[in-house]
Order: C-alpha cells, then structure tokens, then sequence
C-alpha cells in the first residue's frame, strides 16, 4: 500500500510557503497542503501559486468549511486544488453540497475531524452521505497539551473503509506509528516546515513511513514522562523563546544574570523578606536541594540580603541557582564561586537576620507572580517565570518559537532579509 505525505504549509507568508514546499517536494512530500493561516493570509492566489509551481502535485486547499460547502470547493477547484476541507462539525447538508460540487468540479473532499467530540459516530454519518476521504486530526493547540491522533485513528481505521488522513505534531517516530495504525496520508506540519533543513526533514518523514514496521515498545523506566520532555526542552530554547510563547508574559523586569553564560531551570522555591533581612533567604537553602531554585523578594535594591556564604551553601547543597529582586554583595567570592546569581543591584552593605518573611508562599519578583514550584528559567536575556499548572504546553509552544526562529535564520543565512522573509511591509498598518 501506498502511504502518501502531505506537508502542511501554516506559514502565513506567500513566497516562504513556496520555497518550503519545494524543498519538502524534493524530500519526498506527495500532497501540498495550503493551512488555513496562509489561505486566510494570502486567499485563493496562493492556491494558484502552488499549483502554477507544483504542476503534478496534489494540492489541498484546507479551507476548514462550515458553511456554504459548494461554493467555498468551487473557488478552490477553479484556483487549482484538488482536495477541499469541510469540517466534520458542518451540517449534513453542508456536507452534501460540498460532496456535490466536489463532483461537478473534479475534485475531492476531506472532512476534518478536529475538535470533533464522538468521531466514530460521526464517521458511520459521513460515510453514509458518500464522505470517502477523512482526516482524525488533533488541531495544534491541543498537541501543545500532549494529545496524539494515534489512538483514535486505531479506532477509526478499524470501523471504516473511508481513506484515512491523520495530523497532529507527527515526527519520524510518529509517522511511522500512524502507518502501522492505519493512515493512508500522513500530515505533517511543524517538524517539515520549521526545520532548518526542510529537505532533511521531509526525507526522514519520508523514510520513516515507507519502512514503517513493528514498533519497538520501551520498557516503561525509559519511557520520557512529560516532565522530563518539558525540562529538555526548556534546556535548548531561551528565555526570548519562552516570553515569546507566552506573549511577552512571565519576563521579570531589571533582574539579569550576574554571571554571564550561566543558564537555570527549576523549580521555585519561594522567599519573602524585607529590607535586607536575611534570614529566610538562607533558611530557605536548607529546605531547597539539586532542581530549586530560590526566588526572592527583598524590597530593597540598596541593602543585600545575599552574600559570598550564602552563595557557598547553595553550592554544597547543589541548587540550580538564586534569583533576588533586590541586591547582591560579596561580589568577587560570588565570582569565584561560578553560581549562578540573578540579581537587581550589586552593593557591599548587608541588612540583619530578623527572621522577618515566609517561605513558599506567593510573592512578586521582577513585576511578576512567582508561586512555590513555579518554573523559573534564565539566561543572559533575563528570567522568565512559567506557571507549574501551564508549564508543560508553555514548553511545548516555546520549543515551536524555537523552531520557527531556526527556520528564518536559515532563510537569512541563504541571503533573504528579516523584512522580506516575513513580508513586512504587507503586514504594516496602513491606517
């Protein structure tokens, strides 16, 4: 059986699209699918673009349609699509007048489960009223949360005769399963088109369908949990990466590193205190081990309640590091020490243990809400802070910032501008 790759263009700019579809065609995509950012973006031309340039190529037209069926798979026909996108939400007779204007036009008709709540009930539906092309799809937002397409295209695979799509965050790995799972057309987005190397990445795709075999189960000690997903990938992206996924939220104002280079990721373990009093900061050492981090709020930028003893205890106790809005002193053993401290100040004068505070109790550091078991990131850019609840997905949608940001420097390094990558000027407001 033939298992074919589509490569899901959700770029939002006309002439990028074209260039990753080229080099993902010649990786060894099968279909070229315009998302429905770029369609939103650039309309029905971009449709014609990609079939001007892609002549002997299946061209999807992800329209997502929910109402006004034969019209909406007319105009993709006559652009040049060869497969038009309902959602499996429209209504029946939706339905059937897209499955109608599909016939009159050449053309077929995907109907898309995304956000559906009972597919398999909707699937016996849709095969009733002639539907012969579905996609089990899990919409991005829900990937960044973990959810997968692959169980629920077992179940669909197994009750269907329709052919079958599926899409959802699939990678090598992945494409693989959902072969053996039952897809007849593998749908692949992030990992082709924000890759560096679109060519390389398609190829794996690629490859990774056509020798897709049994797959290899890990024994369960070795099986990634999220936690771990989450800190590796907090460990490559950078605290720009994160502000960025979580809409310039969560960045603390004027705390920088100290000790340029260093980078930290934990688990907050939280300080109150006032005025240069020091004794909870250094309390809270002991209750802290390897993963924390301490995150104060002092109150004051002129009095340290953090010096080059403190500095050596976290170092004994192997914390990850210390972030303080307030100030520093003890600078040069701070140094030596090679720990990483962020901080607001660096002066000499240090404040008394009053034993005034709490500890892991709610407080604000650098402007922002920092929570006992928070993840607390930094780098030279500064520190940012990812609720424990959001942590994961935040990870997730920072790993695509990432990706993306990788994918336009490779462009810039092949000679186009920052301005002309993104098409700027379009974008501009013009009011």
């Amino acid at each position: 059986m033939v298992v074919y790759i589509q490569v899901a263009l959700d770029v939002v700019e006309s002439d990028r699209a074209v260039t990753i579809a080229e080099e993902a065609a010649l990786g060894g995509a099968d279909w070229i699918e315009a998302g429905t950012p770029l369609i939103k973006s650039a309309g029905m031309d971009i449709i014609r673009k990609l079939r001007k340039t892609f002549p002997d190529k299946i061209i999807l037209a992800d329209m997502k349609t929910m109402d006004v069926g034969a019209t909406e798979v007319e105009i993709a026909a006559k652009s040049g699509a060869d497969v038009v996108t309902i959602l499996a939400a429209a209504d029946d007779m939706v339905i059937k007048q897209s499955l109608l204007s599909a016939k009159k036009y050449g053309v077929r008709v995907m109907v898309d489960f995304i956000s559906f709540p009972d597919p398999l009930s909707r699937a016996k539906e849709l095969e009733a009223l002639g539907v012969d092309l579905v996609n089990v799809h899990v919409g991005i937002d829900e990937q960044m949360t973990g959810e997968s397409p692959i169980e629920m295209l077992k179940k669909m695979a197994a009750q269907t005769d329709m052919e079958i799509a599926v899409a959802g965050g699939l990678n090598p790995e992945t494409a693989g399963e959902a072969v053996l799972a039952g897809a007849d057309i593998v749908i692949v987005g992030s990992y082709i088109i924000h890759s560096d190397n679109v060519r390389q990445s398609a190829a794996d795709i690629r490859k990774a369908v056509d020798s897709a075999g049994p797959a290899e189960k890990l024994p369960a000690a070795q099986k990634k949990s999220k936690e771990a997903e989450m800190f590796e990938i907090f460990g490559k992206v950078s605290t720009s990466n994160i502000s960025d996924a979580m809409h310039r939220k969560g960045a603390m104002r004027g705390i920088l590193s100290k000790i340029p280079g260093k980078k930290i990721i934990g688990r907050a373990v939280t300080v109150r205190t006032f005025g240069g009093d020091w004794a909870k900061p250094v309390e809270a050492i002991d209750i802290s081990g390897p993963g924390d981090i301490i995150v104060i709020y002092n109150g004051d930028y002129n009095i340290a309640m953090w010096g080059g003893l403190a500095t050596q205890t976290t170092v004994n106790r192997k914390l990850e590091g210390v972030v303080i809005d307030g100030a520093v002193r003890d600078f040069d053993e701070v140094q030596k020490l090679d720990f990483p401290v962020f901080a607001a100040n660096i002066v000499p004068n240090a404040g008394d243990p009053k034993g005034l505070g709490e500890i892991n109790v709610e407080i604000t550091c650098g402007g922002q809400t920092v929570n006992p078991g928070d993840i607390i990131v930094g780098d030279d850019s500064g520190v940012v802070v990812v609720p424990k609840e959001r942590a994961y997905e935040i990870a997730r949608r920072s790993e695509e910032v990432w990706k993306r940001e990788k994918r336009l420097a490779e462009e810039i390094r092949n000679g186009k501008t920052l301005a002309s990558a993104l098409e700027l000027l379009k974008w501009e407001n013009k009011k």
